[in-house]
């Protein structure tokens, strides 16, 4: 099995840049438009009080990519990168569509359709990274990893923006525009694929393989943690992503003071809304400035421990934020908060690549999307709870966790080679 050149030529033209770039943006702004405005949706579709049925729909997205992120994976392996993502846009303008029509009859169980399958479509997040891994050498796949970050962050910054627009008071009906502009972009970027996007995977790179449209499997998840150079970073990921998702699922509760009776904050929606824009823009802003520019002079294990000890300081600063009441300091630990983050995820994903058969990139990303995806899940069930019992206990426990994570990432980061390298 031969494997790809160190120095591998940068072949990425602006045009396919673009169109990686609009299909993270797009996948996380359709995240964004929904998250703000499920509340909403749900009271307007007599969702069960105790809030089990919201609870599913907010999970669903993550636990289809969780699903699917694998199977597109391997199967961009096999018949290329160019053919799936344009496949995941695709799906993103049908099911996008469809979420607009679901607001319009008020239909739940249309809502959830929309949900799963933006959430397969979704989940071709692992074969954007992947085609930067194709066409980026070992030194610059930080900065590319930090590109596909930047669109992350943009298309968080934007979602809510447009939730906000379509119910500036948080009250009234928002219609089904906010679906269908996430289905004009997505529209959009599937043009821009069909005309500017070449494929990046070598034509005789499939040649021989076996297996490799398979989705998610104990198996492949067992085999991949056994790995030396892989297992680490993959559990790392997930004890980083969690501890994350179990402060970023209660925020929204936490500040708006709706349903917790001793919030020190009381946010208006579109306050919420905002805020959680402040954050998207906060996370492009580090992603594309300082770690794009970071990247390559600072190793990646040294870029993503540091992100995880500034997300420690923050996670504090949230506790205390919540104790004393203080606007100031709750943005500012956001800010943090969200600057350590940008550190983190690129810079797994960068040492992921580099460990990684370049003829298995796409079915190792999609694991580690399909991890992400599972510590979200697993961190929003965790963050809820935790909250009803303090406010400020989902910051200490994500204070604790993200601690292991350094720990972890440090451990992995120097237990590990690159690929070329363990091959020579």
């Amino acid at each position: 099995m031969s494997s790809a050149p160190a120095d591998k030529v940068e072949n990425t033209s602006r045009g396919s840049l673009a169109v990686v770039f609009l299909t993270v943006f797009i996948d996380l702004l359709g995240f964004g438009i929904v998250l703000p405005l499920l509340p909403i949706y749900a009271d307007q579709f007599g969702v069960d009080e105790h809030g089990i049925t919201l609870g599913l729909l907010m999970a669903s997205f993550s636990a289809m990519q969780f699903l699917f992120a694998p199977f597109w994976g391997r199967l961009s392996d096999r018949i290329g990168r160019r053919p799936v993502i344009m496949i995941g846009l695709l799906g993103s303008v049908i099911f996008y569509t469809i979420f607009g029509i679901a607001t319009v009859e008020k239909c739940v169980w249309l809502l959830f359709l929309s949900r799963i399958g933006a959430g397969i479509a979704g989940a071709t997040i692992s074969t954007a990274q992947a085609y930067i891994a194709d066409t980026t050498s070992l030194e610059n796949r930080p900065k590319g990893m930090a590109l596909i970050g930047m669109a992350f962050g943009l298309g968080f910054t934007f979602g809510p923006l447009v939730g906000f627009l379509a119910v500036p008071t948080g009250e009234g009906d928002p219609g089904p525009w906010p679906g269908y502009v996430a289905a004009i972009l997505s529209a959009g970027a599937l043009a821009l694929a069909w005309f500017k996007l070449p494929e990046s995977l070598p034509k005789n790179a499939s040649a021989g393989r076996e297996n490799s449209h398979r989705g998610f499997s104990l198996g492949s998840l067992g085999s991949a943690l056994t790995t030396k150079s892989i297992g680490g970073l993959l559990i790392a990921f997930f004890v980083c992503v969690f501890s994350f998702a179990n402060f970023e699922t209660t925020l929204g509760l936490m500040i708006s003071g709706s349903h917790l009776e001793n919030s020190p904050f009381h946010f208006t929606f579109g306050q919420v809304c905002l805020t959680f824009a402040f954050i998207g823009f906060t996370l492009a802003i580090v992603q594309g400035g300082i770690v794009r520019r970071l990247a390559g002079r600072i190793s990646e294990g040294a870029l993503a421990a540091g992100g995880g000890v500034a997300q420690i300081a923050g996670f504090l600063m949230i506790a205390g934020a919540v104790r004393s009441g203080s606007l100031g300091l709750l943005f500012g630990a956001l800010a943090i908060i969200v600057s350590g983050f940008a550190f983190v995820t690129p810079s797994l994903n960068s040492l992921l690549s580099r460990r990684t058969d370049p003829e298995k990139q796409g079915g190792i990303l999609g694991l580690a999307q399909s991890v992400n995806s599972m510590a979200r899940i697993v961190g929003s069930g965790l963050g809820i709870p935790l909250l009803k019992i303090s406010m400020t206990l989902p910051a200490y426990v994500a204070a604790g966790l993200m601690g292991v994570g350094v720990l972890l990432v440090i451990i992995a980061a120097k237990s590990g080679k690159d690929y070329e390298v363990e091959q020579s």
